[in-house]
């Protein structure tokens, strides 16, 4: 039997203040979430959900009604959105929310707008024969992510919940089905405006850009040119968050347009990793045969996806032709510079620079390529330098970092002159490195082993664990010391996977 879907039921009420249901009907596809037979509520981010303005006490008692899509909470306005996209270069003119319903917006206690979307609640009328669900794997893998994203600083969506649906779902394998509520800024895209602009739809084009600035980037609408200043405060947010996944050593793995947000927040964790020994060309995606989204390529990519959005927005910036291209190209053009800037800039934080030189450049490379070719660990290095910057005991900690300890030593009797004209002291320097500098990422093999326990054997205990010690990237945690390993080589994940 079909279970019955229950709407506006008394207490189950969200704050909900939509504004995308206002836009024009072609911007998306009403559609109430699938009811499923026997929910659980796994998880449920109590924090995030009081930052929101949500009733925790409600949400704790109908969460998992809530959460599978069986309970419409009063106020919801569900729709899947729709959205074309650039996939590995591929331009596909629909794509839009195939297994998403946006169930609505709410304002929290700051003034910020966010939506509440369910990830996995059934087919949309973008589904394209898919059958709307997502597995247990990727939806603890999701929350997993985003919730490390955060805790480090990374602009990220968040989770809210997770749920269980007591159905299966069918891919390679049988899989026990799950639901993942996903919290945004916004799920506009790239592929949104692309959804428009293929159709020569300038009109939808201008309203979707009237309705962002609206919402993320209000001060543009006192801009000379609102749409130019519109690309470019995108660009600009673009470069900020893409130099820091590289500063963390994280790889997204599927960087089409359709997942690359105007909000500046990365979304979408699918086959996404953080990288363990250094290697700029680490690819974890088992899509990505060629390389497309490799660590290194991020930036690049970036630019050319960004490209893309100026296309979409050229006649809204100006009705010269010739003109708008030109103006669109100095954005793209400054891109490359601001990422250069902010990317640098985090690098010297990471090894401990608080001034700027000409040389620093070359210094932070010149680690980097010793890592690469003494095979380090991307994390623990730069931790064990955060130690040693304090304390010249922890030396041989560092030095360990590579195959060959020895192998360091010219580097770093450069590093110590660079030092000696810094104007911090060095416990300042060890305090501040630190602060960057993480202990703890989700290591690719503790995702895994989470997990497996809760596929196959229904144990959540390693989930609930690697999120607490995730929780606080920045601190040493001595009960949790070994989850600042990297993999033994019986342990390494190769291969990450979309989940879809």
């Amino acid at each position: 039997m079909t279970p019955a879907l229950q709407k506006n039921q008394p207490g189950a009420a969200f704050p909900f203040d939509n504004s995308y249901v206002g836009l024009p009907e072609r911007f998306f596809a009403p559609q109430t979430p699938t009811p499923v037979t026997e929910p659980w509520l796994i998880k449920l981010n109590e924090p995030l959900a009081a930052e929101l303005g949500l009733d925790v006490g409600v949400l704790r008692r109908d969460g998992a009604a809530i959460f599978s899509g069986n309970l419409v909470p009063e106020g919801a306005q569900p729709l899947a959105m729709a959205y074309a996209g650039h996939q590995f270069g591929g331009f596909s003119p629909v794509l839009g929310d195939g297994r998403a319903i946006l169930l609505g917006e709410v304002v929290d206690a700051k003034g910020k707008r966010f939506d509440i979307q369910l990830k996995g609640a059934g087919p949309t009328p973008f589904s394209r024969r898919g059958d709307g669900r997502a597995a247990l794997g990727p939806v603890l893998r999701e929350y997993i992510i985003s919730e490390a994203m955060f805790a480090l600083g990374v602009p990220a969506t968040r989770a809210l919940a997770a749920v269980t649906t007591g159905e299966p779902v069918y891919r390679e394998e049988v899989l026990p089905g799950a639901v993942f509520t996903r919290v945004a800024a916004s799920h506009i895209r790239v592929g949104t405006f692309q959804f428009f602009a293929a159709r020569g739809d300038t009109e939808g084009v201008r309203a979707l850009a009237d309705h962002v600035i609206d919402r993320h980037y209000p001060t543009l609408k006192e801009a000379d040119n609102p749409y130019l200043a519109l690309f470019d405060a995108v660009s600009d947010r673009q470069a900020a968050l893409i130099a820091r996944w590289l500063h963390v050593g994280f790889i997204h793995g599927v960087m089409n347009t359709d997942n690359m947000t105007v909000s500046g927040e990365t979304i979408d964790f699918g086959p996404c990793a953080f990288m363990d020994s250094y290697d700029p060309a680490t690819v974890f995606s088992s899509i990505d045969q060629h390389g497309r989204y490799a660590y290194a390529n991020q930036p690049a990519i970036g630019q050319w996806n960004l490209a893309r959005l100026g296309e979409t927005l050229l006649p809204l910036i100006d009705a010269e032709p010739d003109s708008a291209v030109d103006k669109a190209n100095v954005v793209i053009r400054t891109y490359g510079e601001r990422f250069q800037a902010q990317w640098l800039a985090g690098m010297r934080h990471k090894i401990g620079l608080a001034g700027e030189e000409d040389g620093d450049l070359e210094l932070v490379q010149a680690l980097l390529a010793l890592m690469q070719a003494q095979v380090a660990d991307f994390t623990l290095t730069f931790r064990r330098l955060s130690d040693f910057a304090g304390d010249d005991t922890a030396e041989p900690a560092f030095a360990a970092s590579f195959r060959e300890p020895d192998a360091c030593r010219d580097w770093l009797a450069r590093w110590r002159e660079r030092l000696s004209r810094d104007p911090q002291t060095a416990t300042e320097r060890a305090v501040a490195m630190r602060r960057v500098n993480p202990a703890f990422i989700p290591r690719n093999h503790r995702v895994e082993q989470a997990i497996d326990a809760a596929v196959e054997d229904g144990d959540f205990s390693l989930f609930e664990a690697l999120l607490t010690v995730l929780s606080n990237p920045y601190e040493d945690q001595p009960a949790f010391a070994a989850y600042m390993e990297p993999p033994k080589p019986n342990e390494r994940v190769l291969q990450t996977f979309c989940g879809t």
